[in-house]
């Protein structure tokens, strides 16, 4: 996982196989938050971030970030909540800059999982599910 930071907040996560740098205060602080996450530690991150793309995907980042730890919610339930298709919702989702730290994982589809942008895919949302206790109907 790589963090990347522009004028002090965190605006992407990818996955990588090259190494990254020490990084700045905050990159070493969001290594931190990410690393007691995977060891069940955190549940919920306190950096700050800054969502750069449409109107669109940044509202449906901002209720992604309300979904608790441990819980999930669909496409369509974001979808009536905003007024907006949930193939939209979906677009949005996987157009999310910053995974894992803004919860794409926890939304799912309809009958089934969905997608997700981050690590190898859908076995990375399942991992993340499964790490959140999350996955119990649908794994």
């Amino acid at each position: 996982m790589v963090l990347t930071e522009e004028a002090g907040a965190i605006i992407g996560v990818t996955w990588s196989e090259e190494a990254a740098g020490e990084g700045s205060p905050l990159l070493r602080e969001a290594e931190r938050q990410v690393g007691a996450y995977f060891a069940g530690k955190r549940e919920d991150f306190e950096l700050p971030l800054h969502v750069e793309a449409s109107a669109l995907v940044k509202l449906v980042c901002s209720e992604m970030r309300k979904i608790p730890f441990g819980d999930t919610t669909t496409y369509g339930a974001i979808s009536k909540k905003l007024g907006v298709s949930a193939q939209a919702i979906g677009g949005a989702c996987g157009a999310n800059p910053i995974p894992l730290i803004i919860p794409c994982h926890r939304v799912l589809g309809a009958s089934g999982l969905g997608g997700f942008s981050g690590g190898v895919g859908v076995e990375t949302k399942v991992a993340l599910l499964r790490l959140e206790g999350a996955a119990g109907l649908l794994i």
